[in-house]
């Protein structure tokens, strides 16, 4: 009986560097997902469906890493606890996202001004191989921004148009976008930004005009793919609506 058990104990070992194996293997396949989309190694698409695969696979690992620790002995407890957290890390992160996408609404275009918003000049051009065209849909996408982001509204700032102009741009600066065109006489600032893991290029246009002593500005920012954007969009004009509030001691609400 003993020499049976003896004869067993690298069954069971094994069983701990499979799932071991399983979990560094879904770590891998999740770990590329933003650097293949990144740098053009292959379509955001396929980053998608790599992270589901990592997600299975991560599962295969957990349900591995379970029976090694049912089935094993302590040589083989430590590469089972790393593998159950591994692979249950890889698991929960793609779950956690996507379950999180869904409570976004499925628009990629959001603008502080319905009815007139901010228009892509010098971005345009960069845009006309995107899926996503540069015009705005009006009514189809405003009513559900309204709705998800109802405080998205215009910044009203108590200073003059050539101070606010300045301060926007140099908020625009400090959220790391990269620059691509400003002009001070149209009151129009725009800048792409990239998003951090999967490198997708957002654009951004900014309008600073005056009225009545104060300055108003108008922000959009616009994905140039997907339909939905997971909130980035709506995200990002509100940081750097905030940050640009908060060089103006006094700004005045719009309403």
């Amino acid at each position: 009986m003993a020499d049976l058990d003896v004869e067993r104990v690298p069954a069971r070992n094994t069983l701990a560097y499979v799932a071991l194996g399983l979990a560094l293997l879904a770590a891998l396949m999740l770990f590329l997902t933003g650097p293949g989309a990144r740098f053009g190694l292959w379509d955001f698409r396929f980053s998608f469906r790599l992270m589901g695969w990592a997600a299975y696979v991560g599962i295969a690992a957990v349900l591995a890493a379970i029976a090694a620790l049912i089935a094993g002995r302590r040589r083989g407890l430590v590469l089972s606890v790393v593998a159950l957290v591994i692979g249950a890390i890889v698991f929960l992160l793609p779950w956690n996202w996507r379950r999180g996408a869904g409570e976004f609404p499925p628009i990629h275009d959001i603008t502080t001004d319905f009815r007139n918003p901010p228009a892509f000049v010098a971005i345009a051009p960069l845009r006309k191989d995107a899926p996503n065209p540069v015009e705005y849909l009006g009514d189809s996408i405003s009513r559900i921004q309204y709705k998800a982001y109802p405080d998205i509204q215009p910044l009203m700032l108590a200073m003059p148009v050539d101070s606010a102009f300045v301060n926007a741009l140099v908020t625009a600066r400090e959220m790391g976008w990269e620059l691509v065109d400003q002009s001070r006489r149209e009151g129009r600032i725009e800048a792409t930004a990239t998003t951090a893991w999967f490198g997708f290029k957002d654009d951004v246009v900014i309008r600073v005009t005056s009225g009545s002593g104060i300055s108003r500005v108008d922000v959009r920012s616009k994905s140039r793919v997907g339909r939905g954007d997971v909130g980035e969009n709506a995200k990002r004009v509100r940081e750097y609506l905030s940050r640009l509030r908060a060089t103006d001691p006094q700004p005045v609400n719009a309403k």
